[in-house]
């Protein structure tokens, strides 16, 4: 029954007969004495396991000359002393049991240790799960199954701390909808990667989303921080730490600080990793939207608004960036309508217009650059990135003179 053991680890058979008499023959405290002994027989402590007495088990769990083969008899056990025991020792083992130079060792363990993470105990699977959160080499499958534990005690170690949990496993635990406080304890690993920010992000958890923004072990692709910088136009709390994020480009700053408040800017303005030249360009940003609010402030129209650019000569590209920062479709539209000479319903049709090809021709003949015409399809008209026409050459338009005048006399524009 034992071959397997003997041959694997080379028993010294003379010490095993020696001690195989207090095996079934011994009283309960000398059995324990055995299976608390490092220097016992791993033969009879693998017999040791199969004990009447809970405790001498409990011993053999414990004891690091127990054979690892042992582990399938005592993760069954019927004592959950035993068991928790058990998977103390399984976890302390881990670091030294690598799948390529121990693979049948690591197998009995991994096994035993998937055994445990079922357990109908939760103090055994608690334990575990704290056991195993800081382990790098914890085995994936048993850290998701605890992962996915319907206790909270359980799967909140594991999503928040356990780097052996991977990205699929996180994917698919916000796909389904969790508890916010799931949602935040992924949000607060130490290392999330860009696919489970952005599935964070996806969750519409404010709290959590808040919490991944505070987070510098998060990393934001260019695309996700532009999401997060929209959202956040409702989340004013999210603002200084989007300021201070390692990701924020110039041109996401610039569209950031169209409508956050002012010591959001002046903590941008500060930051070091801008050289001077995007520090001068923010600075001038701060300084057209306080021009924006202008003296008239809420109380003062749209109409009014555009009136007063017009007469100082400043209805510029950079004003109507700043209005699309503070959503004031308004403005924009009687704006456009100002530059292009085209009557503000037909402005507004063209830019509701569901197209790209009527927002560019509409651009064009108001003599604005083509990157207002990319900003009125992101943030006007909310065309997908797909349906977007973006500049040919990085700043010219990318529909020929023909082209244009179609869309605009499509509209009723007088060329003449």
């Amino acid at each position: 029954m034992f071959g397997f053991v003997k041959k694997l680890l080379g028993l010294d058979q003379k010490l095993y007969e020696k001690q195989k008499q207090f095996l079934t023959g011994g009283t309960p405290e000398q059995r324990k004495l055995m299976a608390e002994d490092a220097g016992t027989h791993p033969e009879a402590l693998y017999f040791l396991a199969k004990d009447s007495d809970p405790d001498v088990r409990r011993a053999v769990a414990i004891n690091k000359s127990t054979p690892v083969q042992a582990s399938a008899l005592l993760a069954n056990d019927k004592s959950p002393d035993v068991r928790i025991a058990l998977a103390a020792r399984l976890v302390e083992l881990l670091p030294g049991l690598s799948a390529e130079k121990h693979g049948q060792l690591y197998a009995y363990a991994v096994q035993a240790l998937g055994v445990l993470a079922h357990d109908e105990v939760l103090k055994i699977r608690q334990a575990l799960s704290t056991a195993l959160k800081d382990h790098a080499k914890a085995p994936p499958k048993v850290v998701g199954q605890l992962a996915r534990d319907v206790e909270r005690e359980v799967s909140e170690p594991i999503l928040r701390f356990c780097v052996a949990l991977s990205d699929e496993d996180l994917l698919e635990i916000l796909a389904d909808h969790p508890s916010g406080w799931a949602i935040a304890a992924i949000a607060n690993r130490p290392t999330i990667s860009p696919r489970v920010s952005d599935a964070v992000i996806n969750t519409n958890d404010v709290p959590a989303s808040k919490g991944l923004i505070r987070n510098p072990g998060a990393v934001f692709t260019q695309d996700l921080l532009l999401k997060i910088i929209e959202k956040s136009r409702d989340y004013p709390d999210w603002h200084e730490d989007i300021a201070v994020r390692k990701e924020l480009s110039l041109d996401l700053a610039q569209r950031f600080a169209g409508f956050v408040s002012q010591a959001v800017l002046d903590v941008m303005e500060r930051r070091q990793d801008f050289d001077a030249t995007t520090r001068a360009e923010i600075a001038d940003i701060v300084k057209r939207r306080i021009a924006f609010k202008g003296p008239g402030g809420a109380q003062e129209s749209p109409e009014s608004k555009v009136e007063r650019y017009v007469r100082a000569g400043n209805l510029t590209p950079g004003v109507i960036n700043d209005a699309l920062s503070w959503n004031d479709h308004k403005f924009v539209m009687l704006a456009l309508a100002q530059l292009s000479k085209i009557h503000p319903i037909v402005v507004e049709k063209m830019l509701r217009s569901g197209s790209a090809k009527p927002i560019v021709a509409l651009c064009w003949k108001a003599r604005l650059p083509m990157r207002v015409a990319i900003e009125l399809q992101r943030s006007y008209a909310r065309l997908e990135p797909k349906d977007f026409m973006y500049a040919k050459g990085g700043t010219d338009y990318p529909m020929t003179p023909p082209e244009i005048k179609w869309q605009l006399e499509f509209y009723g524009v007088d060329l003449s």
